[in-house]
């Protein structure tokens, strides 16, 4: 047997003991995980020969044993009692890893411990093996995740639905500096934590089939054909282990899966064709919609979620219901962006061809029904679907959607006698070029609830980008800020920083993240700002092992951990960033600057692959980081480090790591932001834009402890008109200096020309972003944060301060307002019905 490493999480990450809440009480010793059972029966193998893989997943097995009476048991309560449910439709849940979560969520880590000790087991190293769920790309998914979390946790009755991708986005490797796509096969292997449903298959029917055709996917219209829907169940266990909710994926399947005629006359391919060809609507998460085949793909993808999705929960409803006008009575539906937007006339195809209700009812309950989340202000990003995919694949919900608008333009007839132009502006139909239909008007439309996700994305929304709605249905219009998990991103990410709060103020912080105001006085206190520091250090240590382990490049834990982890976008100006560093580089090289605190940049994060313009911001932070270590003179003070293949693992250890959050989106474009929430959390301070959430965190903390820089959203599209970068190349000679550098192929010598783009984009085609114009404000915000962290004292006095105000930003309060607010929706507890699960009812 070998020798037992002390029970951690991944990285080292040490789970025993975890932060227990004062009414814990300790497992029986007699209790087992039916480890080696798994072991056998999956693996057909002894423990002195089982793989890590094995053992993974016999453990996770085991532990999905352990919650599945509670699992079963909630379903069964809220079927019972006709608990209202919230149905929660998203196209991607960047769920992370489940195993550590799960153990931490049911409180059985000494029962785990327990079994890794007897076992031999190395739970870093067991952990390390599962593959996190490719079912997501960002933000958006990750609040998905999050919310689903705090609604079990908040004990409100809830079910997810989503897509079962085979493959993720893809993943992120690089090749001389360049992102490579490779693709993420993480169904590879099995997922002890789903559960088939084939029981429960839905059946969706198109009006057209889908094809494989010399490997190409074709829709072949005027061909009815039907998809199955196979779901797929996985737990959602709320802290405590007390209520365990469902997220249900779909996969899609043939219903004919084989053709016996064909295979026996020779045509192999074909006989399967129709089975490969359904499987490709959820082979990958976002297929390239640069062509029309991918845009087509992603249509047939939004619209099978859909109609699984409002099937499934209408078959719950009916199971219980005879009485169809009650359905919004036990089923409020939430469209997280306008990826579910179909839901709308699904949900009033089923009212109206299947249920026989008049318009006016069905309409009525459909609004009662639906609401609508926006994330986004980019008009690329509001999704407008073109007529001739409905008409090819779904023509009755066309015919639903065109009835739905020519109702809509006699009501704004009535009230807005003669303005054409907002007939125009607001139809759901665009009619200029080739019509499509807006889907985020036919969101607001057909739902009664429209909500930003910070205070200034709602106050924008209303005031620029759909006003007209916001004048109509002012009822409608709401704000519910962003949250994030704090189970997650610092219980779990975060273990020697949550174990010195907790030491501090005690447990209650897990569930109640309000009570990290008992911290603001031991900002003060000298004991606590060393216990503060040595958790960031040991943080920061972590992580650099991981790093080390994971891609073989070393960091210097006693810099200044500078960390932009999101998506690549132009709007996230991680271009911006880079010229800073550029501007530092030149600093070091020119000048002497003995008192310049050493720093290390850290990015991370995706460019999509048809997105040429972010993919040379990462080639050109590449090459930066390339030319820096090469140079002796720099690289003792500046290094630069792109971490490949962001995911939620990876931001686990970056996000606990880091000094300072980058926060530099253009003002006016970021909808939230999460990310910015969790460095909050974890200590880290902010350099950030007026921007999103952002103006709440500096609200919360006050503006003198977060580091505020550049134009505000109004000052952004006020200088639209004459805003000109070459004014600030003109007179900011740091500026001109930094673009010349980048420009002169300093940072390409062997690949010459190849930023020409970025030059065209900031000073030909007007810098749109405004990338220039807030340089130097960015440059000089940067300044003060070298400056103060010399102090010590004071940078961790912010630093506490700004976990102490962190509060507010928990998906816990996101979800209560949700829920009081919108879903109309009350906490349903769960109570263990005997026995079998006092091993839950000691985690509450």
């Amino acid at each position: 047997m070998n020798s037992v490493k002390p029970l951690a999480t991944p990285g080292g990450r040490k789970v025993f003991p975890l932060p227990m809440r004062p009414h814990d009480a300790p497992l029986e010793c007699n209790r087992r995980l039916p480890y080696r059972k798994h072991l056998l029966s999956e693996h057909l193998t002894e423990c002195s020969d089982a793989s890590a893989r094995d053992a993974y997943e016999a453990l996770a097995r085991a532990i999905r044993d352990k919650l599945t009476p509670a699992w079963v048991h909630t379903e069964a309560s809220y079927r019972k009692h006709r608990a209202k449910r919230v149905y929660y439709l998203s196209m991607e849940y960047l769920i992370g890893r489940s195993l550590a979560k799960n153990v931490t969520n049911m409180g059985i880590e000494s029962l785990v411990q327990q079994t890794c000790q007897e076992q031999g087991l190395d739970w870093e190293e067991i952990v390390a093996q599962e593959a996190e769920p490719g079912l997501g790309n960002g933000g958006l998914g990750r609040l998905a995740a999050c919310l689903l979390d705090s609604m079990a946790t908040g004990h409100i009755p809830a079910m997810g639905y989503g897509m079962r991708y085979e493959y993720g986005i893809f993943r992120q490797a690089f090749w001389h500096g360049w992102q490579c796509e490779q693709p993420d096969h993480w169904l590879q292997r099995s997922d002890p934590w789903e559960v088939a449903r084939p029981g429960q298959a839905v059946e969706v029917k198109l009006n057209c089939s889908v094809e494989l055709h010399g490997g190409t996917f074709r829709i072949i219209p005027n061909k009815p054909s039907v998809i199955l829907g196979i779901p797929y169940d996985r737990p959602v266990v709320g802290y405590g282990g007390q209520n365990i909710n469902t997220l249900r994926l779909w996969r899609a399947a043939a219903q004919d899966s084989f053709d016996f005629h064909q295979f026996s006359s020779g045509d192999f391919a074909k006989a399967i064709s129709g089975t490969l060809a359904a499987e490709t609507i959820t082979r990958v998460l976002y297929p390239d919609d640069s062509t029309t085949r991918g845009r087509g793909l992603r249509f047939i993808q939004e619209f099978f979620l859909v109609a699984c999705s409002i099937a499934d929960l209408v078959r719950r409803f009916r199971a219980g219901n005879a009485d169809w006008a009650s359905l919004a009575d036990q089923a409020a539906v939430q469209l997280n962006d306008t990826h579910p937007a179909l839901a709308v006339p699904e949900l009033m195809r089923v009212l109206l061809d299947e249920a026989h209700l008049g318009w006016d009812e069905a309409w009525a309950i459909t609004q009662r029904v639906l609401a609508y989340t926006n994330h986004t202000l980019l008009p690329e990003a509001m999704e407008k679907w073109p007529l001739r995919f409905f008409k090819v694949i779904i023509p009755r919900h066309l015919e639903l959607i065109q009835e739905i608008n020519r109702r809509f333009l006699v009501q704004l007839r009535a009230q807005y006698p003669g303005d054409e132009a907002r007939y125009r502006r607001m139809g759901l139909i665009e009619r200029r070029g080739s019509r499509r239909v807006r889907m985020a008007h036919l969101a607001m439309l057909g739902c009664h609830s429209v909500n930003g996700v910070s205070q200034l994305h709602s106050k924008l929304l209303r005031e620029r980008v759909v006003s007209d709605f916001a004048e109509l249905f002012p009822e409608r219009f709401n704000n519910k800020t962003n949250g994030i998990n704090p189970r997650r991103w610092l219980l779990q990410a975060n273990p020697a920083l949550a174990g010195v709060m907790t030491e501090a103020i005690g447990p209650a912080w897990i569930t109640d993240l309000h009570q990290l105001e008992q911290l603001r006085p031991l900002a003060e206190d000298a004991r606590f700002q060393t216990a503060f520091q040595q958790a960031k250090l040991e943080a920061k240590t972590r992580f650099a092992d991981w790093l080390k382990n994971e891609t073989g490049q070393s960091i210097n834990t006693h810099t200044i951990f500078d960390c932009q982890i999101k998506r690549i976008h132009e709007y996230k100006r991680q271009l911006l960033n880079a010229l800073h560093i550029v501007i530092l580089y030149n600093r070091l090289r020119t000048q002497s600057h003995p008192d310049m605190p050493a720093r290390t940049f850290f990015f991370a994060g995706k460019a999509a692959p048809a997105y040429h313009l972010a993919k040379l911001v990462i080639k050109l932070i590449n090459n930066i980081s390339a030319v820096i270590a090469q140079e002796a003179r720099v690289r003792d003070k500046l290094q630069v480090v792109f971490v490949p293949n962001y995911n939620v693992t990876v931001a686990e250890y970056m996000i606990a790591a880091s000094d300072v959050s980058e926060q530099i989106s253009t003002a006016g474009y970021e909808a939230s932001g999460t990310g910015n929430m969790k460095f909050m959390l974890n200590g880290a301070l902010t350099v950030g834009t007026r921007d999103g959430a952002t103006i709440e965190m500096a609200e919360a903390v006050g503006k003198e402890n977060i580091f505020l820089f550049g134009l505000s959203a109004d000052e952004v599209n006020a200088s639209r008109d004459w805003y000109d970068p070459h004014w600030h190349m003109e007179r900011e000679a740091e500026t001109r200096a930094a673009l010349e550098l980048v420009f002169s192929d300093h940072f390409c010598a062997g690949e010459p020309g190849i930023f020409a783009p970025l030059r065209q984009a900031l000073l030909e085609h007007g810098d749109y972003y405004m990338h220039v114009a807030d340089l130097m404000p960015y440059a000089w915000a940067q300044q003060q944060v070298g400056e103060l962290y010399q102090d010590h004292e004071q940078w961790t006095r912010k630093a506490i301060l700004n976990v102490a105000a962190s509060g507010f930003f928990s998906s816990d309060r996101t979800v209560k307002e949700y829920a009081e607010h919108i879903w109309n929706v009350t906490p349903f507890h769960v109570e263990a019905p005997d026995q079998r699960h006092e091993h839950l009812k000691s985690a509450i």
